[in-house]
């Protein structure tokens, strides 16, 4: 089954290719060619050419080349027959299908569509001109959704009256009822589906009328704030993203997707200058949107309560990630606030949301010990159980471990207990109390990394440096290793006795590390230390120095091994003219 290849054929003929490419590209005449900037990559002078003669576009830049349906097919992402179909919708052109059926049904569709259209153009025409609709006028005013906004989302008003979209479009009633704008009610007349509401037109990523979204005014005594139109045979909530017909160019330039909760959510990101927001349609994210979203980016950027769902959806996320190569991440939002309200009142917080999201992990981690207490041992051992259960949710186990040193630095516990709780992955951790030893260090970060310096000095040594070591009896420690060059007995033999005793329990200890995490772990827990001392730091250049210092501690999480190494030996650096300005301070 498929399209004719005649109409294929005559497509070819009678659309014009530079017609076409000039909707999207500035093209200009040079000798037989036309001539612009590549639309697939950027560029500063045109080396995209057009020939019309023979019907076929060449960019000498980035190689991209083909027909009007190849560039159809790349400049919105469709596959073969939905650029012959938009195409042949643009030109006006009937297409014909190889099976009798499929016509019939494609045919339906189109009407159905097309009935839908004009049910947008009727809500928007009466939101803007009828005096009925001056309450919905005033309430979309105070909520910035007026003028340019409403025509550019094509905003309507269903009014308050039983019939009268169904009498005004005067369409079938079996057309009417198969898209949900109308119903039979009791007494067998045609009653429209959507009455006293703002009206936001769900359209295809193609721009079709699909379905619609009606909310109730403030005041109103009807009990469902929004209704939204039920699947039909042009509608399913799990294959359709509110906005991303206004979004995909900007999602594609962007490589990055934001996925609302609601309608004005997505609008409010437009409002503040990030017009690549997409909403689901009053359902969870689902396998079909994330496969729809792949098509134009690698990046899904949750903008909702993203742990509401708790574990089921965070095993979905890490199930979609590794099967169809997205990253998900998390824009941490001010608590409260939603893209709608944020864009009104600071739009700046909403573009540094989407400018600095956190990987999905993280962010499940950062809420569950955010505010939790730690000042007891039984506190810190309820709180690492559950910490470690969210981390074990990933299927990664490097990316588990890597976490699992987050944890134990955070809450002073043996990195080698978190690690094999990572390793393990089981999913209720339970973590047993040790008696408090009476003499020795707690087996943090700082000590696992002097065990690998004892027992693999080159695993470690090029990273360490006095300053990571907060604890003086590991940092004297450290520097009789240091002094000696790795040398354990030379090094016993200078320690003072506390670290002396550090350093024969590291050269026994029997744990399984991994060196490059246990050196960000370190690096991670004093970079974090240092900046606690640093709040009341006003030279705009430290300012920002400070800035790039907490950008690149999360940087140490990045599962891309040469940036997350590169944010280490920048914050080393940042570390050691933090310590120089102090003992200049103290000369």
């Amino acid at each position: 089954m498929g399209i004719e290849d005649d109409d294929i054929e005559r497509l070819r003929s009678t659309v014009s290719i530079v017609d076409t490419v000039q909707q999207y590209v500035a093209l200009k005449r040079t000798g037989r060619n036309w001539v612009g900037l590549c639309p697939f990559h950027a560029e500063k002078s045109g080396s995209f050419n057009v020939t019309e003669e023979r019907g076929r576009y060449k960019c000498f830049g980035c190689d991209k080349g083909g027909d009007v349906f190849t560039f159809i097919q790349e400049i919105e992402h469709l596959d073969f027959p939905g650029a012959v179909e938009h195409i042949a919708a643009k030109a006006g052109i009937q297409l014909n299908y190889t099976s009798a059926g499929q016509s019939q049904e494609r045919s339906r569709r189109k009407k159905l569509t097309e009935l839908m259209n004009e049910a947008v153009e009727w809500y928007h025409d009466r939101l803007l001109n009828s005096p009925d609709a001056r309450p919905a006028r005033d309430y979309l005013r105070r909520r910035g959704l007026s003028g340019d906004i409403a025509r550019q989302f094509k905003i309507g008003w269903a009014p308050d009256d039983w019939d009268q979209l169904s009498m005004s479009l005067g369409a079938p009633p079996d057309m009417m009822q198969d898209v949900g704008l109308s119903f039979r009610n009791r007494r067998n007349k045609m009653q429209d589906s959507f009455r006293a509401r703002v009206m936001f037109p769900i359209l295809s990523e193609s721009g079709e009328a699909l379905a619609f979204g009606g909310r109730i005014l403030p005041g109103s005594e009807d009990p469902a704030k929004y209704k939204n139109s039920s699947e039909t045979p042009i509608y399913m909530k799990s294959k359709t993203l509110y906005g991303l017909n206004w979004a995909k160019a900007d999602v594609a330039k962007h490589d990055q997707v934001i996925v609302c909760e609601g309608y004005t959510d997505v609008i409010g990101f437009h409002r503040a200058g990030i017009p690549r927001a997409v909403a689901t349609c009053g359902t969870a994210l689902t396998e079909e949107h994330v496969r729809l979203l792949k098509r134009y980016a690698s990046k899904v950027v949750l903008s909702f309560d993203a742990d509401a769902a708790g574990q089921g959806a965070a095993e979905r996320f890490y199930e979609w990630e590794e099967k169809h190569k997205v990253e998900v991440l998390v824009a941490r939002l001010p608590d409260g606030k939603d893209p709608g309200d944020l864009a009104l009142s600071q739009p700046e917080a909403l573009v540094a949301a989407i400018e600095r999201p956190v990987p999905f992990l993280k962010f499940r981690l950062d809420r569950t010990m955010r505010g939790r207490q730690k000042d007891s041992p039984e506190h810190r051992v309820r709180l690492a159980e559950d910490a470690m259960a969210v981390v074990n949710e990933h299927p990664n186990k490097s990316i588990r471990m890597l976490y699992a040193g987050e944890v134990a630095a955070e809450l002073s516990m043996p990195v080698s207990d978190m690690v094999r709780l990572a390793e393990r992955g089981v999913r209720r951790p339970a973590i047993q109390i040790q008696a408090k030893r009476s003499k020795g260090p707690v087996q943090n970060a700082e000590f696992a990394a002097l065990v690998l310096l004892v027992q693999e000095w080159d695993s470690i040594a090029p990273w360490l440096t006095e300053e990571l070591f907060d604890n003086d009896i590991n940092r004297m420690a450290f520097l009789a290793l240091a002094e000696s060059v790795g040398d354990l007995n030379k090094a016993i033999a200078a320690a003072p006795p506390d670290a002396v005793d550090v350093l024969e329990r590291a050269a026994v200890a029997d744990l399984n590390l991994v060196a490059d995490v246990e050196a960000r772990n370190l690096i991670r827990a004093a970079c974090r230390r240092e900046l606690q001392h640093r709040n009341k730091v006003t030279d705009p250049e430290a300012i920002a120095e400070d800035r790039q210092a907490k950008i690149d501690i999360e940087a140490l999480e990045n599962t891309d091994k040469e940036r997350a190494l590169v944010a280490a030996e920048s914050l080393l650096g940042w570390l050691d003219r933090r310590t120089g300005e102090r003992t200049d301070g103290d000369d």
